[in-house]
């Protein structure tokens, strides 16, 4: 049976237990943010993720003379985190023209941003070219196509071409990038050709390879197989490995630490990549889903041959669950614990999938009770959503007592904002 210890080891690091057992978050009491700020909200522990942003520069720059961290936005793409990373020495791996522009917004250089996308419109790469991102990944040759009429004459763009390493990946099927077959990237055969289109171009400049092999890894092994196929392409000045590494989400899962990650990428890196090589990674989900944890009001519980505990959030906030199957815990803010019989939390919204834990052991739940589901730093912000005329939730910074507000809720005025029929 978990403990108190093993529940409270999944919030963000630095989170405790005030002298009355309520749970606190970057010295702050959940209860006091919920009533500042109410539910649902996400809340960040802003220490745990600038200490997380230099952990992984330290373990990689520690091992390899050449590298750059570069935060992937898609995981958490609010303004406020693209802003700490900057500030910490990150790059950001930017995904469409929105996070272009939030990245900018947040005072990130743009010769740091590296753009990516199966799918980039003339639009995008128009706004990427515009603003100097650094470099601009292509994943197909109609992104040479369309580069080629949007870069100036006199300039050059530097690019990566994206590789399908041919890994499968052993994660959920939604989540490999990197099989045969994959939509996003280009096989070896076709990279090689999008290499020399490439290396003839007036205004594109080819600075290397990316690979990527999916998302929520565990097993470090076989992301570093993804290096091989692309030192087989050549020699080049940059080989971006991509991220994918995943986390711990349950008390279950086992997650690799970041120094085995760094030592299976720069054992494969320093065996197979030239030695003055520049190399990449791009860690999303493992740089942000721990810092982070949303807070629930429960407004009904329902007992019967499963008793339902129903709150004020759910796949509006977040997907992980229905798209994924990703396992999450929960716990009662002020009676902290892993006790009771076993509930099934259930959102708000009109699909019987919309369920965020199943089968959690909580303490007497009851309505009014606070709920906080730990680990929800990643893919829950970005594909928050209005269904059912759901406002989207706030994002809350926690740092030494100080709880802020970065992203606030939406208002009932946002819901309508869009319509141009009255």
């Amino acid at each position: 049976m978990p403990s108190a210890a093993d529940l409270l080891a999944l919030f963000p690091p630095g989170s405790a237990l005030d002298a009355d057992g309520t749970l606190m978050i970057g010295g702050c009491r959940l209860d006091d943010v919920a009533a500042e700020f109410g539910t649902p909200a996400i809340v960040v522990s802003e220490p745990a993720l600038r200490q997380r942003a230099r952990a992984y520069l330290a373990a990689f720059r520690s091992r390899w003379p050449r590298v750059d961290v570069a935060f992937a936005s898609k995981s958490f793409p609010c303004t406020a985190v693209q802003r700490v990373m900057a500030q910490e020495g990150l790059h950001l791996d930017v995904a469409g023209g929105g996070e272009i522009l939030s990245a900018v917004k947040a005072g990130a250089d743009p010769g740091t941003l590296i753009l990516h996308g199966n799918a980039k419109t003339d639009e995008e790469l128009g706004i990427a070219v515009e603003h100097g991102v650094g470099l601009i990944v292509v994943d197909n040759t109609d992104d040479i196509d369309r580069l080629e009429r949007i870069v100036p004459a006199g300039r050059r763009q530097p690019c990566l071409v994206r590789v399908i390493p041919g890994v499968v990946a052993d994660t959920h099927a939604s989540q490999a990038t990197g099989h045969a077959g994959s939509k996003f990237g280009l096989s070896p055969d076709d990279a090689r050709r999008a290499i020399d289109r490439i290396e003839r171009s007036r205004v594109l400049r080819l600075d290397g390879v990316h690979t990527h092999v999916g998302s929520q890894l565990l097993h470090v092994d076989q992301l570093a197989e993804a290096v091989a196929p692309i030192a087989a392409l050549g020699t080049f000045d940059t080989y971006d490995l991509g991220g994918g590494l995943g986390v711990r989400y349950t008390y279950t899962e086992h997650a690799p630490e970041l120094d085995d990650y760094a030592d299976a990428m720069v054992g494969q890196a320093r065996a197979l990549l030239p030695a003055d090589s520049r190399i990449i990674v791009e860690p999303g989900r493992s740089m942000v889903a721990a810092s982070a944890c949303t807070l629930y009001r429960v407004t009904t519980v329902k007992h019967g041959a499963v008793t339902h505990v129903a709150v004020d959030g759910g796949m509006g906030d977040n997907l992980e669950v229905s798209l994924t199957g990703q396992r999450f815990e929960a716990a009662v803010v002020d009676r902290f614990g892993p006790v009771g019989d076993p509930v099934t939390v259930v959102g708000r919204h009109c699909e019987s999938g919309d369920q965020l834990v199943d089968g959690v052991a909580l303490p007497s739940p009851a309505v009014g009770d606070l709920l906080a589901v730990p680990v929800t730093g990643a893919y829950t912000f970005t594909m928050s959503n209005q269904y059912n005329g759901a406002r989207r939730v706030p994002v809350v910074f926690a740092n030494d007592g100080d709880a802020r507000l970065v992203v606030r809720r939406d208002t009932w005025t946002d819901l309508l904002s869009r319509d141009v029929d009255d």
